[in-house]
């Protein structure tokens, strides 16, 4: 019964999606809303330079538009969620939003002020810190309400539970801020991110569902619905890119289902190959400076690399893909652990 609302959730932010970007791509390029194609990476990246950005804007609508028709649709025909559990569906999405905002305002500071660096470093972590506190805050306030478990509490599948204290909140923070960066680091070449996140987005619907969590796997499949939409005009060569609207966007939509489902660590697996973007830059920058200017890839995030190396676009997605499934396959093992205990 529950799969007909998870379709539902899926169609609408499909359809949406994938008319929106349709039909302003012309529009955007009117504007010369292009992107600015850096020296960062390939230089045969600089052939994109003018395709149609902030294509985020579109996958937030579809994701927004889908959770407001779909999510009160199934409370009211089948209504058993928890304060709870509807406190984390709608105030993920609301940190999600918040995220893609940031992204917004980063992609109008590039395309339309034509300041190529948007905000600096330092504005983005205040902005992403604050947005992540606030969400932890929420889901304190009401999770110590209810009673509902022990919030401090990391649950490791096959090992159990152990209790961080006031260290779980910072911790937490860092994750969420973490995971939306290393989407964003993704984030570099046609259809990677898309793609990716509509089968981290498939794995959190399937695994909400198996823990009787039917509302945020609502959330979950409106995901997979954009992702998808988006996916066929952003699929090499791409018609558009999402910019940083959509990464970050997309980073908190991740974030929200992890903590939706009281799991840090199926949120980090389902991560993967983002955290992998991640670190790939940080071992990059390590690396330059103690070799003293040796590099240990040809470039950084590693999706350039592969690229230097020869891969083109579509290979590299595939590869991505395939691990973000056998990532997914774990985490799904491990759901299934979460449920027993």
């Amino acid at each position: 019964m529950y799969i007909y609302y998870n379709l539902l959730s899926l169609i609408i932010s499909f359809f949406f999606t994938l008319t929106l970007s349709k039909v302003f791509i012309p529009f955007l390029q009117r504007l010369k809303y292009g992107q600015t194609i850096l020296e960062v990476g390939p230089h045969w990246h600089k052939k994109k330079q003018g395709t149609p950005t902030m294509g985020g804007v579109f996958i937030i609508i579809g994701v927004v538009i889908s959770c407001l028709i779909s999510i009160p649709y199934y409370y009211k025909n089948c209504y058993i969620e928890t304060p709870v559990m509807s406190l984390k569906i709608f105030a993920g999405l609301g940190m999600a939003v918040f995220y893609g905002l940031i992204g917004f305002l980063d992609d109008y500071i590039k395309v339309v002020k034509k300041r190529n660096l948007g905000l600096n470093p330092k504005q983005k972590l205040i902005f992403q810190f604050l947005t992540a506190s606030i969400y932890l805050y929420l889901i304190y306030i009401v999770e110590s309400n209810n009673n509902t478990r022990n919030i401090t509490c990391i649950n490791f599948p096959f090992f159990g539970q152990v209790d961080f204290g006031i260290l779980y909140w910072p911790i937490s923070a860092i994750l969420i801020v973490g995971v939306v960066n290393s989407v964003n680091l993704n984030d570099g070449i046609d259809g990677l991110t898309s793609s990716t996140a509509f089968f981290v987005g498939v794995f959190f619907m399937l695994i909400s569902n198996i823990l009787k969590m039917f509302g945020l796997s609502l959330l979950a499949s409106s995901l997979v619905g954009s992702c998808l939409g988006f996916l066929i005009w952003n699929f090499y060569p791409a018609k558009i890119f999402m910019g940083d609207t959509g990464s970050l966007f997309i980073g908190g939509m991740i974030c929200a289902l992890g903590f939706g489902i009281n799991s840090h660590i199926i949120l980090i697996i389902l991560s993967f190959v983002y955290i992998l973007e991640m670190f790939s830059v940080i071992l990059q920058v390590v690396y330059f400076k103690f070799t003293h200017g040796k590099r240990l890839f040809k470039m950084s995030p590693i999706h350039h690399h592969f690229e230097m190396i020869g891969w083109n676009e579509a290979k590299i997605c595939f590869v991505f893909i395939i691990f973000t499934v056998i990532f997914g396959l774990i985490s799904f093992i491990f759901s299934y652990y979460q449920l027993g205990t």
